[in-house]
């Protein structure tokens, strides 16, 4: 086999004999063409080629091609923006939110049951839809986590809105790349700069606000089932439940779920879906 430019490998070493024939410890080590004529010498040609193989080819020497990039797996994703208000088809066609793309905020006090329809809502869509829960990206603090029923103080109002900036931009990522998303959370009316403001910044205007609110003795009976920090007094559970009721008249669109089970809520779900986006609610 020849090569097209360069030297021979040098031939085997073999014991008991002295460096091989024709190969100087000169061309082990050789110095590279032009060595040292930054001090001002006189350039060094490069070697002969070795007897029996082709000189190089005249002219300058081929560039080296840049190395090939890492490769990882990468593949690259569209930047997340602010959603926009879907499209409402035309007037002939009735709204089919199930194979739309949309972004939902489901609200309602503890035991209102939004986390259970959520996640049964994003399980049984024909498009690919993710839910992202508030409590869930909050509890991802651990040591150091400010527990709300230890007392709302600075902390924990800092990691509340923490967690909702980073619900804020996963949705915006999932939506930037085609998934849909619902986001779970106890907005309440009386605060609408931390509330819905807070989420139409993070996700924009395109989200669509929906309330999940149940009777008080629901909500009661729900509440006792739950555990860890998640379970509130009965004081708290009423105090928050009267707040929410706030929303009546807001001209957000309202659920009670109250005799609904959780397939059955979700339905209803997409019948309220299907009319925001056919007509948006104002907020």
């Amino acid at each position: 086999m020849q090569h097209a430019v360069g030297s021979p490998l040098p031939p085997p070493h073999q014991p008991g004999h002295g460096p091989a024939t024709g190969w100087s410890p000169a061309a082990q080590h050789p110095v590279p063409p032009n060595a040292g004529a930054h001090q001002g010498s006189v350039p060094v040609p490069p070697p002969p080629p070795a007897p029996g193989y082709p000189a190089p080819p005249p002219g300058p020497a081929p560039a080296c091609a840049p190395p090939a990039p890492e490769t990882t797996g990468h593949v690259p994703l569209p930047p997340g923006g602010p959603v926009a208000m879907p499209t409402a088809p035309p007037a002939a066609a009735a709204p089919d939110p199930a194979g739309t793309t949309l972004a939902v905020l489901l609200i309602g006090p503890a035991g209102a049951g939004k986390t259970s329809v959520a996640k049964y809502w994003a399980d049984h869509r024909r498009v690919p839809t993710a839910h992202i829960s508030l409590d869930d990206v909050r509890e991802w603090v651990r040591s150091g986590f400010a527990d709300p029923q230890s007392g709302w103080n600075d902390n924990s109002e800092a990691q509340y809105r923490l967690a909702r900036r980073t619900c804020g931009f996963a949705a915006r990522n999932f939506l930037a790349n085609g998934i849909s998303c619902i986001l779970d959370d106890a907005v309440f009316p009386d605060r609408p700069v931390v509330g819905l403001g807070g989420w139409k910044r993070h996700v924009g205007p395109g989200l669509l606000p929906v309330v999940l609110l149940p009777g008080l003795d629901i909500v009661l009976e729900r509440n006792a089932e739950r555990s860890g920090n998640r379970r509130l007094s009965d004081e708290e559970v009423a105090r928050i439940h009267g707040r929410m009721a706030g929303w009546y008249g807001s001209g957000l669109p309202i659920i009670d779920n109250s005799q609904l089970d959780v397939p059955e809520t979700a339905r209803v779900l997409d019948d309220v879906l299907a009319r925001s986006i056919a007509s948006p609610p104002p907020w």
